[in-house]
C-alpha cells in the first residue's frame, strides 16, 4: 500500500514548489488566487493531510489544552469538562482529558506528560499544589485552576463557594426539625470536603448545642463508598445510643455520588428515606432528580464552570498583560423529596 502524500507530491501535482505550498498552507494571502487555486485542487486530489504535530511543535505548543480531574466516572466532572470543550472548540482547540482518581502520582505523571506535549495550558482541580505545577508555570505553560480558590499573586481559579454550599445544606436540615445530622465525605484531605463540613459545622455551632453532627469519613466520592457508608448507617440502627448507635435523623453527604449510594444501602435495609433519615447530597448532577428518592442537592452551575475556567485559560494564553482572576460562582440549594417532610 503506498503511502500518505506529503508535500512535495502536492507540489508536484500543482507545479509549484514546495515552499508555495507551505505558503498556501500556512500563510495563504501570499499566494496568488490562480496559484492557490491549484495548489488546493492538488490537495484535493491526492488526499492531502497535514502533518501538523510537526508544525506544532516548531511553533512552541500545540492546538491543545489540558484538563485533568479527580474522577472521570463523577458527572460532576463530566458537565465541567464539557464546559471547557465548548470553549476550547470555539478557538480551534481540542481537550485532553485526564483522569487522577484522587492519586497524587498519577497526578504527577499526567503533568509531565502533558508538558511534554506542549499543551497551550493547564485546568486542573489539584490534588496536590506541589512543585509540579509552579515547574509548569515556569516553563511558560498557564495553569488555571478550577473547583478551588488559586493564590490571586500566581494563578487564575474558577470555585464555587463551598462553605456557603454547606452552610445551605445544614440549615435547611436544621429548619426541618432534624437534630442529629451526620455528615460522609472524604477523604478529608480534599479542601472541598474540608469546606462543606466546615460550612455545616458552622451552622450546627450557632445551634448552641441543640443540634449535633458526627462525621463518617470515607475513602471515596463514589457510589460504592457512600454504599460503604450506608452500610454503616444502617448497622447502626439496632444499637442503643448509649454504644454509639442509633439513626442519625439525617445524613448530609459530600457529593451526589456518596448520597445515591447511602441512598441505596438505607433502602436495602428497609429505612425509609426521608421519614427514617433525610438525605442531601451535593453537585445537583443529573442522577439525582432522576433517583429512586429524588435527591436534595446543593447545585453546582458545572458546566459555566468549565466554560469560565477555559476563558481564563484563553485569555492568559493571549494577553501580554495579564492579570490573575479569581471567580466564585454562589451555590443553590435543590429541595427534593430526600429531605422533605
Amino acid at each position: 500500500m503506498a503511502g500518505a502524500p506529503n508535500i512535495r507530491e502536492v507540489a508536484l501535482r500543482a507545479g509549484v514548489s514546495v515552499g508555495t505550498v507551505s505558503n498556501v498552507l500556512n500563510r495563504p494571502e501570499l499566494v496568488a488566487e490562480p496559484t492557490r487555486d491549484r495548489v488546493y485542487a492538488a490537495i484535493e486530489e491526492l488526499g492531502f493531510v497535514r502533518n501538523d504535530s510537526a508544525r506544532q511543535l516548531r511553533v512552541g505548543r500545540s492546538r491543545t489544552l489540558g484538563l485533568v480531574v479527580l474522577d472521570v466516572a463523577n458527572p460532576f466532572f463530566t458537565d465541567v469538562a464539557r464546559g471547557v470543550e465548548d470553549t476550547a472548540n470555539q478557538h480551534g482547540l481540542a481537550v485532553i482529558l485526564c483522569n487522577t482518581d484522587e492519586d497524587p502520582r498519577k497526578e504527577a505523571s499526567h503533568l509531565d506528560l502533558l508538558a511534554e506535549m506542549r499543551v497551550q495550558g493547564v485546568l486542573i482541580n489539584p490534588i496536590d499544589t506541589d512543585g509540579r505545577i509552579a515547574a509548569l508555570r515556569g516553563r511558560g505553560t498557564p495553569v488555571v485552576l478550577f473547583d478551588r480558590l488559586g493564590d490571586p499573586d500566581i494563578e487564575c481559579s474558577v470555585a464555587v463557594d463551598d462553605v456557603l454550599g454547606g452552610r445551605l445544606a445544614a440549615q435547611h436540615l436544621v429548619e426541618a426539625g432534624h437534630r442529629t445530622i451526620l455528615f460522609v465525605g472524604g477523604p478529608l484531605t480534599l479542601r472541598q470536603v474540608q469546606e462543606r463540613r466546615e460550612g455545616a459545622s458552622s451552622v450546627v455551632a450557632a445551634a448552641n448545642g441543640a443540634v449535633t453532627m458526627d462525621v463518617l469519613t470515607t475513602t471515596a466520592l463514589n457510589v460504592a463508598a457512600g454504599r460503604a457508608a450506608g452500610d454503616r448507617i444502617a448497622a447502626s440502627a439496632g444499637r442503643s445510643s448509649a454504644d454509639g448507635g442509633g439513626l442519625p435523623s439525617a445524613v448530609f453527604c459530600a457529593n451526589d455520588l456518596l448520597a445515591l449510594g447511602v441512598l441505596q444501602a438505607l433502602t436495602h435495609a428497609g429505612i425509609r428515606v426521608p421519614a427514617d433519615v433525610a438525605i442531601v447530597g451535593y453537585d445537583d448532577i443529573d442522577f439525582a432528580a432522576a433517583a429512586a428518592v429524588p435527591l436534595t442537592s446543593v447545585r453546582q452551575p458545572r458546566q459555566q464552570l468549565g466554560r469560565t475556567a477555559a476563558e481564563l485559560l484563553l485569555a492568559e494564553t493571549m494577553e501580554e498583560q495579564h492579570r490573575h482572576r479569581q471567580v466564585v460562582f454562589q451555590p443553590e440549594l435543590i429541595v427534593r423529596d430526600s429531605s422533605s417532610t
